[in-house]
């Protein structure tokens, strides 16, 4: 009998049964987390699920290497309380139900609790929350379900940021069916895009890490055909048809259908179909089925149809708990619901298959009389000397290849013009194109783009390279911190890079900032007038100066509100309060005690009356404001701790005290300097430096004014050199 043979064997001198036994609680886990997250499309589903379900208007997702390298989910919904912070990623801890017979009646997206619990399984999570009224967020970092420290203060914005990396980086054979990073994203793509079609009162995005423009970017709106134009383009809209049905008096078939169906006129190479069923997106295979039969069976070319469909059932008809990853429901009466919708389609089609449009081009006349006199000429040599007719006009010519020149627009145009004069046509129907493509760039942006270019023109080359492929080694003090490049280990100015990357990005996003809102509206006068203040350069000027001064600043500001607005998303209401700022890096905010100084430099340092120097200006502007300063609380670590004692009378007389009693020092100040200084070592490690080398240019003067100093090579080291 051969080895693998697993039929039983004869007689009894055969290898003994082998033992049944209990698998280990960790691998258990791990198995149920490869089930639940398949792929990294699977998890960005949960994360945004639990976005929608947090009650978040505003989800923005980025992802690096197709979600392998890096997924960040981040919402402005309730946020996540602390208490809540140490089993939210326990497996079966959820908020959803507390029994099972809270199932029957679930109407959240989910409940089971096993979606965060197996991303920390098979990838490295971390969670950044605030809820409404803390006065700081908590950053922590969890491992097979578990915190791996204790949640640490931070600077957050309203909701929470969810962070998955390295996924999948224990499960070697489904890492390498993943390997390729462009299998994933259009998924991940298609799975936003379907959200933003349905929650039209929720602000979608999707971005790949480092891109400047999101690939999804969806605004809340009240209308679903705004919401499908925004995702899918105008064209798709036009060809759209509203369907609903409802069986309400059916006892038992209670549901509502509405949605869009395209008519005959839509062509698509593939089918899209959009389904919700009480507001959670899933696949309903036979319904899909029974569609495309319909439409190949009505419809003379068997078109593709685009669907989107939302059907509402009472809770207690659908089964939502049949798959691991919650893309199939169970539904009471399925056939009878399908066979309803099938039949309202096919109805509406049949309405609407009786005209169908066909886009046709007007010809040029002459062009035409010509070409009919030459295929007149042409024939009567044909018949009289037997030779073939000649070469139909390309202008009357249908193009099939769009790489083939020939059926361009420029060759319908036929005339006495000169060439300069086509030329001159065509760049008007370019800026004619771009303009409607994007109507913020059809204004003269020719500064901006000579800023771009001085940027490009004045980068060091021997820099550029050190930057793009540095090692981060860590801080050297409050202001340097330790690169190495190859075998050069180098000091940089944290606070000049951070400030030149600040430049660029804001000249790089121009017009196409995210925003920050602040929590409450911050008049511009008062932070005028505290910038006035802590101006040592004003020095004793009375407060009527002062207050003079902070009118005219912020008279200046409210009369450019529009254009700021526009271009930097730095937005100043009628009544002079100061109330979004742009997000310049994603996971960065500025530190806000610099915020009066960077109001006070706008109004005052801003050359307003030249496109050029006014855009330079406000970027630079923007790139002190976002730069990462010290902050202005003194460091607290080593003889810092001294600053931070209640009597301070030893101090001021010059004696020096080792001992640090901590009923001595004011425990709540230096709570918050650690904060804020370990906030800024973070945000240098994760934020700035990453940043830095996919988007920084260092300029030429970097290589002389300090920013950059090579210490060693560790070559001449090892050399005794």
């Amino acid at each position: 009998m051969d080895v693998d043979d697993p039929s039983p064997r004869a007689g009894g001198g055969g290898a003994d049964p082998p033992r049944i036994r209990r698998l280990e609680e960790s691998v258990v886990n791990r198995i149920a987390a490869g089930e639940v997250i398949q792929r990294p499309s699977s998890a960005v589903k949960e994360l945004v699920e639990n976005s929608l379900d947090a009650g978040a208007s505003t989800v923005s997702v980025t992802v690096k290497d197709g979600g392998l390298k890096l997924i960040q989910v981040s919402d402005d919904g309730h946020g996540i309380r602390f208490d809540d912070l140490p089993i939210l990623c326990e497996r079966h801890t959820t908020s959803k139900l507390s029994t099972y017979e809270d199932l029957q009646t679930i109407k959240s997206m989910g409940f089971r609790g096993e979606a965060l619990a197996s991303m920390t399984y098979v990838g490295h999570v971390t969670v950044t929350t605030i809820t409404e009224g803390q006065l700081h967020g908590y950053r922590v970092s969890y491992k097979d379900g578990v915190m791996e420290n204790e949640p640490k203060p931070c600077a957050a914005v309203k909701g929470t940021q969810i962070m998955v990396e390295n996924l999948f980086y224990n499960m070697v054979a489904r890492r390498k069916t993943l390997q390729n990073s462009n299998d994933d994203y259009p998924k991940i793509v298609d799975f936003i895009s379907r959200f933003a079609v349905h929650h039209i009162n929720v602000t979608f995005s999707c971005r790949k890490h480092g891109a400047n423009r999101a690939d999804v970017h969806s605004a809340s709106t009240s209308s679903r055909l705004d919401a499908i134009r925004n995702v899918y383009g105008a064209s798709v809209v036009r060809d759209l048809m509203e369907i609903e049905v409802s069986d309400e008096n059916a006892g038992d078939a209670v549901f509502k259908m509405d949605g869009y169906i395209s008519n005959a006129n839509y062509v698509a190479k593939k089918i899209t179909m959009i389904l919700f069923i009480n507001d959670r997106l899933v696949d309903c295979t036979s319904l899909k089925r029974a569609i495309e039969y319909v439409y190949s069976a009505t419809l003379p070319q068997a078109s593709k149809p685009f669907i989107y469909m939302s059907i509402n059932l009472p809770s207690e008809h659908v089964d939502v708990n049949i798959h691991p990853t919650k893309k199939e429901v169970s539904l009471l009466n399925q056939e009878r619901i399908i066979e309803i919708i099938k039949n309202i389609i096919e109805e509406k089609l049949r309405s609407s298959n009786t005209t169908r449009i066909f886009q046709t081009q007007a010809g040029n006349p002459s062009a035409l009389i010509q070409a009919n006199t030459q295929k007149e000429k042409g024939t009567d040599i044909k018949m009289a000397s037997g030779m073939k007719s000649q070469k139909t006009p390309v202008n009357q010519m249908v193009r099939t290849d769009p790489r083939n020149p020939s059926g361009r627009l420029h060759t319908y145009w036929h005339g006495q013009s000169s060439n300069l004069e086509k030329k001159t046509d065509l760049v008007s129907v370019r800026n004619v194109v771009r303009s409607r493509r994007n109507p913020k760039d059809a204004c003269d942006l020719s500064s901006r783009h000579e800023l771009i270019t001085e940027v490009d023109s004045h980068c060091h080359p021997g820099l550029l390279e050190v930057v793009k492929n540095c090692t981060y080694v860590g801080l050297a003090d409050e202001v340097f911190a330790l690169i190495q490049h190859n075998t050069r280990l180098y000091l940089v100015n944290v606070v000049n890079v951070s400030k030149e990357l600040m430049y660029q990005q804001a000249l790089c996003r121009f017009g196409n900032f995210n925003a920050i809102q602040l929590s409450e509206p911050a008049p511009l006068q008062e932070l005028l007038l505290m910038a006035l203040k802590d101006d040592e350069l004003m020095g004793d000027e009375n407060d009527e100066e002062k207050k003079e001064i902070a009118e005219v600043n912020s008279e200046i500001l409210k009369e450019n509100a529009k254009m700021i607005n526009e271009y930097f998303s730095i937005h100043v209401d009628k009544d002079g309060n100061l109330t979004r700022l742009p997000v310049v890096l994603d996971q960065y905010t500025p530190d806000m005690d610099r915020l009066p100084e960077f109001v006070l430099t706008m109004g005052n340092d801003v050359t307003w009356d030249d496109e050029k120097e006014c855009f330079r200006t406000v970027a630079a502007a923007i790139g002190n404001f976002y730069a990462l300063h010290p902050p202005i609380l003194p460091n607290p670590s080593g003889s810092g701790i001294q600053l931070y004692k209640k009597n301070r009378d030893s101090m001021a007389s010059g004696e020096h005290v080792d001992n640090t009693d901590e009923d001595d020092i004011d425990q709540e100040l230096l709570a918050e300097a650690e904060t804020a200084w370990s906030q800024r070592e973070w945000t240098i490690q994760h934020v700035l430096f990453p940043s830095m080398r996919l988007f920084l240019k260092p300029p030429k003067s970097m290589a002389t004014d300090g920013t950059f100093v090579q210490v060693c090579s560790c070559v001449s080291k090892l050399m005794g050199i």
